[in-house]
């Protein structure tokens, strides 16, 4: 019951994912790539530091709920702020600032998870939590597509996603409590210290009597870790930082109406809620390492696929539906393994630090990718993704 406050939080921001950027193209259409990719670069930028900062003081302190509740009324007071914003360089202000307390609930919720359940939960567990709000995230998205078919205004939708977020301020509130007892992660740190020196001693005891030994003794890569999870949100951030303004593009030229752009991403968030799915039945430590580098893989080719709905045929906004949606499934068992992996991987008091590693990719990806779209075309947007996906694939092989 402790997830439902992030369910509402996640519908609002699944309403705003698509509303913002064309109610920026609504506002400016000459330049409107330009600010989406402005707006979220800089918000990603500022809530680097912030997410280290959350994720240290939260373990700090270790008190979790009350940075889940500033995350929640902040961003609730904000939105509301957002109705009075009559242009768009105090848009972009208002949401930079946003996303300095926006972030404070991730870090928390993440330690959360880890000091609740046992590691051999970790991925269920994940894979629920992260199934659970990307449901809110899509019936965020059905919202807007009902609000757009009904054509509700700009300050009424505005006034929805704030309430989405009190309410969640409102329920997290009464659901969650910060753990009486902390130990899982202390517990796993050295779990993975006493099988390290396990497997040492037992190939060096081979050594010493004379047998000849293949296996090599190696702790995982982690720096190899912290750059496949960089590159991969600098890709992804590449790709899907326009994405609404592509698929609005395509839709239009099919004659189809704006909601339908809701409707598209709400199939992409359906296939991510169907990735946690099976990526809570199939958990596993080994399978986690062995399966990273196939779904990063699998991003890159579908990456390089989207060239193909930039020809005039009648079949191209099926197809790049078809893609969002393997994305979207791709991408829900990228995050389950290792959001698993780096609660193991990750010191105690740095909790905030993979946040801060997606950030750092997200956050140039966003202004990268818009950048390209509008100086360029789109299918240089996805040669760019596709060719950072296969980086990505590289140093998470590198890790494994």
């Amino acid at each position: 019951m402790w997830r439902l406050g992030f369910f509402f939080h996640e519908m609002s921001f699944g309403l705003m994912s698509i509303f913002l950027p064309l109610y920026i193209m609504s506002i400016d259409a000459g330049n409107g790539l330009y600010y989406i990719g402005v707006n979220s670069a800089l918000a990603l930028f500022l809530a680097i530091p912030a997410s280290f900062f959350w994720g240290y003081i939260c373990d700090k302190t270790r008190r979790y709920k009350r940075y889940i509740l500033i995350s929640f009324l902040a961003s609730a007071a904000f939105l509301y702020l957002f109705t009075f914003a009559t242009n768009v360089g105090l848009l972009i202000i208002l949401y930079a600032a946003m996303s300095v307390f926006h972030v404070a609930h991730e870090a928390p919720k993440n330690v959360l998870v880890a000091e609740m359940y046992s590691r051999g939960e970790w991925e269920r567990t994940f894979a629920f939590y992260e199934g659970f709000t990307e449901t809110g995230w899509l019936i965020g998205l059905l919202l807007g597509f009902l609000m757009s078919t009904y054509r509700i205004g700009t300050a009424e939708t505005l006034f929805v996603c704030s309430g989405l977020n009190l309410l969640a301020f409102v329920l997290s509130l009464m659901l969650i409590a910060d753990p009486l007892m902390m130990f899982e992660r202390s517990l796993v740190n050295m779990e993975k210290t006493i099988d390290f020196t396990s497997r040492g001693v037992f190939l060096a005891s081979k050594m010493l009597d004379g047998i000849h030994v293949n296996e090599k003794l190696k702790r995982e890569n982690v720096t190899a870790f912290c750059s496949g999870l960089i590159l991969f949100s600098l890709a992804t951030s590449i790709l899907f930082t326009p994405m609404p303004i592509f698929i609005s593009n395509i839709t239009q030229a099919a004659s189809l109406p704006t909601s339908i752009v809701f409707a598209i991403f709400v199939l992409n968030s359906a296939g991510g809620v169907v990735g946690y799915i099976f990526a809570g039945r199939r958990s596993g430590e080994t399978m986690e390492k062995a399966n990273l580098g196939r779904v990063v893989i699998f991003r890159s080719f579908l990456a390089f696929l989207l060239i193909a709905t930039m020809q005039a045929f009648a079949y191209a906004v099926t197809l790049a539906t078809v893609i969002l949606v393997l994305m979207g499934l791709a991408y829900a068992l990228f995050l389950v393994y290792t959001l698993s992996l780096s609660m193991e991987l990750i010191p105690i008091g740095k909790a905030g630090l993979f946040n801060v590693l997606a950030g750092i990719g997200g956050a140039c990806g966003s202004f990268i990718g818009p950048f390209i779209a509008q100086t360029a075309d789109f299918v240089y947007v996805f040669i760019v993704a596709g060719i950072i996906f296969l980086l990505a694939y590289v140093a998470f092989r590198l890790f494994a």
